[in-house]
C-alpha cells in the first residue's frame, strides 16, 4: 500500500526540483516586464512545441476524457474530446501570424477587445477569460488533489498546497522564460510516462482482449461508435474546448513568444496531432473502469483513470503514475499562473500609473493571490469535469463575437456585446447545473448540448447579422497604433471605440 507520507515526500521533491530549475534558468533573463510576461519573439520550433503540448496535456488529461467515456458516452465521447482538443490548437495555427500581423506589440486578448472593441466588450472579455483561466486552474488543483487522496489518502488542502506554493515559487519569479524551459523539460518527461503508464495498466490487465471482454460484459454500448449519447456530448464539448482555449490567454502568450509565423504554424499543428492519441488513451480508462466494476458512484467517472491504476498495478507502478499526474498538474498550472498575471497586468497601465519595476512587482503580487485563491478552491473536490463546462460555456458564447473583430471592418462594440450576452444568456438557461436553481421548468428540458451549440449558435448569428447592418466601419491597420510595448515610457493607449 502506497503510503500518505511517501506519495507526499515524492511529489514534493519533484516539484522543487523543478522550481530550482525554473528559477534558476530565469535569472538573469527577466529585465523588464516585457520578458515576464511575453518573452516576444524568443522561443523557437522545438521548445514552443514542446510548450504546447505541456501547456495543454494538464492533469485534465487522466481525469475529464475517462469521466467522458464512463459516464457521457463512452469511446464516441472520448473521441469527441480529443477532436476538440486538437481543433483548439490547430484554431491558432492560423489565427496566430492574424494576430501578429495585427497587433505585433500586444500582449493579451483583452488589450485586443479594448482596442478593437471599447470598453464595455473589454470589461465583458475581461471578466470571462480569467474567470475561465482560474475554473480550468482550480479544475487542475481539484484532480491532483482528488487522485493523490485516493491513491494514499493524502488530504487535498495538503497536495494543492503543495503544488501552489512550489508552482508559484518559480513562475512568480521568472514568468513565461520560467514556464517554458520547465514545460520543455515535463514534455520529455510526460509523453513516455503516460505512454508506459497506459500500456504497463492494459498488460496486467490481461491485454486488449481481455479489457475488451470486461467492457463488453459489463457496458458494451460503451463500444458503440457513433453512439446518439456519444455523438451528442463530441458536439457540444468540441464547441466548449474550441470556444474556451480561444479565450486563454497562454496561447496568445505562445503567440508572440514564436520566434516567426512559420514556427508558430508548425508548432502549433505538431502539438495538435500529439494531443489526439493522448486524450484517446487516457479516455479509454472510462469505459475500462466501468467494465471492472469500478465506477459505484457518479462521482468515481472523473478518477476512472486512477481506479483502474490502483486495482491492477503495484506501489512502485501506483507512485510512478502519481509523478505523472503531478507533473501534469505543473505542466499547466504554471501556465495559467502566468496568464492570469498577463490579463491583468497587460491591462493596469490604462488603469493605473504603474510601470518599469513596480508593474513587473503587480504582476508577481497577481500571481500570488491568483496561486492562492485556486489552491483555495481545488482543495474542495468539485467535480473536474463540471467544473471544465462551466468555465467553458463562459467562453462559448464569446469566443466568435470577439474574434470576427480580427477579420470584420463592420463588426461594433455593441453587436459584440450584445451577441455575446445572448449567447450566454441561451446558454445558462440550458445548462442542466443552472436548471435546478432557475424557475424555468416550462422550457425545454435542459441539456449540454442544447446549452452550448445554443450559445455559440446564437452569439455567431448576431455578430454576423449585426455587422451587416452596421454603417460604420473600422480600420483594422489602426489596431498597431492603439497598443504599446509595456516597457516603452508610454504606457498602452487606446481611446474609446464606438
Amino acid at each position: 500500500m502506497v503510503t500518505r507520507t511517501t506519495l507526499l515526500g515524492l511529489s514534493t521533491v519533484v516539484l522543487l526540483a523543478f522550481a530550482a530549475f525554473g528559477a534558476w534558468y530565469a535569472r538573469g533573463r527577466v529585465e523588464t516586464v516585457e520578458d515576464y510576461l511575453t518573452a516576444r519573439n524568443s522561443t523557437g520550433g522545438g521548445t514552443l512545441t514542446a510548450t504546447i503540448v505541456a501547456s495543454s496535456m494538464g492533469a485534465w488529461i487522466l481525469f475529464s476524457p475517462a469521466e467522458a467515456g464512463a459516464a457521457f458516452g463512452g469511446l464516441t465521447a472520448v473521441a469527441g474530446y480529443a477532436a476538440g482538443s486538437a481543433l483548439a490548437l490547430a484554431a491558432f495555427a492560423f489565427l496566430g501570424p492574424r494576430i501578429r500581423h495585427l497587433l505585433p506589440r500586444g500582449h493579451s486578448l483583452t488589450e485586443y477587445a479594448y482596442a478593437r472593441y471599447g470598453s464595455a466588450m473589454y470589461a465583458y472579455v475581461l471578466v470571462v477569460s480569467v474567470a475561465y483561466m482560474f475554473v480550468f486552474l482550480a479544475a487542475e488543483f481539484t484532480g491532483i488533489a482528488s487522485a493523490l487522496s485516493l491513491i494514499a489518502g493524502v488530504p487535498g488542502w495538503q497536495t494543492a498546497t503543495v503544488v501552489g506554493v512550489t508552482v508559484l515559487a518559480y513562475t512568480g519569479y521568472g514568468g513565461l522564460r520560467a514556464s517554458i524551459v520547465t514545460d520543455t523539460v515535463q514534455t520529455v518527461l510526460i509523453l513516455p510516462l503516460l505512454i508506459v503508464s497506459v500500456v504497463v495498466t492494459i498488460l496486467a490487465l490481461g491485454g486488449t482482449d481481455a479489457a475488451h471482454a470486461a467492457i463488453v460484459d459489463s457496458s458494451p454500448e460503451l463500444l458503440t461508435v457513433g453512439s446518439a449519447t456519444g455523438i451528442e456530448f463530441g458536439a457540444y464539448v468540441i464547441v466548449a474546448i474550441v470556444g474556451a482555449e480561444m479565450l486563454n490567454q497562454a496561447w496568445w502568450q505562445r503567440v508572440y513568444a514564436a520566434s516567426d509565423d512559420r514556427t508558430l504554424r508548425r508548432s502549433f499543428l505538431v502539438a495538435a496531432i500529439a494531443v489526439v492519441p493522448m486524450v484517446f488513451l487516457a479516455g479509454v480508462f472510462g469505459p475500462i473502469a466501468v467494465g471492472l466494476g469500478l465506477v459505484e458512484a457518479p462521482a468515481d467517472a472523473s478518477v476512472s483513470f486512477f481506479l483502474v491504476v490502483t486495482d491492477v498495478l503495484p506501489d512502485a507502478a501506483v507512485i510512478a503514475v502519481a509523478i505523472l499526474a503531478v507533473l501534469l498538474v505543473v505542466s499547466s498550472a504554471d501556465t495559467l499562473f502566468n496568464a492570469i498575471a498577463s490579463v491583468v497586468t497587460a491591462d493596469l497601465p490604462r488603469l493605473l500609473d504603474v510601470s518599469g519595476d513596480r508593474l513587473t512587482a503587480t504582476a508577481r503580487g497577481v500571481t500570488v493571490v491568483v496561486a492562492a485563491a485556486a489552491t483555495v478552491v481545488g482543495a474542495q473536490g468539485y467535480s473536474v469535469l463540471t467544473l471544465f463546462l462551466l468555465a467553458d460555456l463562459l467562453a462559448a458564447a464569446t469566443f466568435v463575437p470577439l474574434l470576427y473583430g480580427l477579420y470584420s471592418t463592420r463588426a461594433t462594440s455593441v453587436g459584440a456585446v450584445t451577441a455575446s450576452a445572448a449567447g450566454l444568456l441561451l446558454g445558462v438557461t440550458f445548462f442542466p447545473p443552472a436548471r435546478g436553481l432557475l424557475p424555468l421548468s416550462a422550457l425545454p428540458t435542459a441539456t449540454y448540448f442544447r446549452s452550448f451549440v445554443g450559445a455559440a449558435a446564437v452569439s455567431t448569428v448576431l455578430i454576423v447579422l449585426t455587422a451587416r447592418l452596421a454603417g460604420e466601419r473600422y480600420d483594422l491597420d489602426t489596431l498597431d497604433r492603439e497598443i504599446r510595448r509595456l516597457d516603452d515610457e508610454a504606457a498602452t493607449d487606446g481611446g474609446e471605440r464606438p
